[in-house]
């Protein structure tokens, strides 16, 4: 189920999305795959440290981030990947790993790698391993306000 955080802030600002329950998945190709949606279609969040603050990296479900591409992007002196115990407070309305990429829910910056931006409609975690949510990336765009970059690699 979508946390109530997650439906709430929705709701408050008239976001038009679905909420696609699927079989529990753990990783964003296995969710991507659950949810019918193919793996390039699928945003996955990742949790940044750049210059000492969290940042949300959102980009392809089969891509890995290029740091020193993403620390260019963001014009940051240091970006690093969040540990676990680092993230999961940040997100404790979420099940761990599953969190959107909601920034402004969460008061921290998102940037969106600029394939995602081609897509009619963005799929992601609903903040559960059970849930997706699916809406229109202009609608995504609209709530979220992300700045777009090139930083996704394929993962080997």
């Amino acid at each position: 189920m979508v946390p109530s955080s997650i439906a709430e802030y929705l709701d408050r600002h008239g976001a038009r999305y679905a909420v696609m329950p699927h079989r529990v998945a753990y990783t964003a190709q296995e969710e991507a795959a659950a949810s019918h949606v193919p793996g390039r279609d699928w945003a996955k969040s990742v949790v940044c440290i750049a210059d000492g603050q969290p940042v949300l990296a959102v980009l392809p479900a089969p891509c890995a981030v290029d740091i020193s591409r993403l620390k260019q992007a963001l014009q940051a002196r240091s970006v690093r990947l969040a540990t676990e115990t680092e993230f999961a407070p940040l997100y404790a309305d979420c099940e761990p790993g599953a969190m959107p990429p909601l920034g402004p829910l969460y008061g921290q910056r998102v940037i969106v790698d600029e394939t995602l931006t081609h897509d009619p409609e963005i799929v992601f975690s609903g903040g559960s391993h059970s849930d997706a949510i699916r809406m229109p990336y202009p609608e995504f765009e609209r709530l979220v306000h992300p700045d777009v970059a090139e930083f996704a690699r394929s993962a080997r």
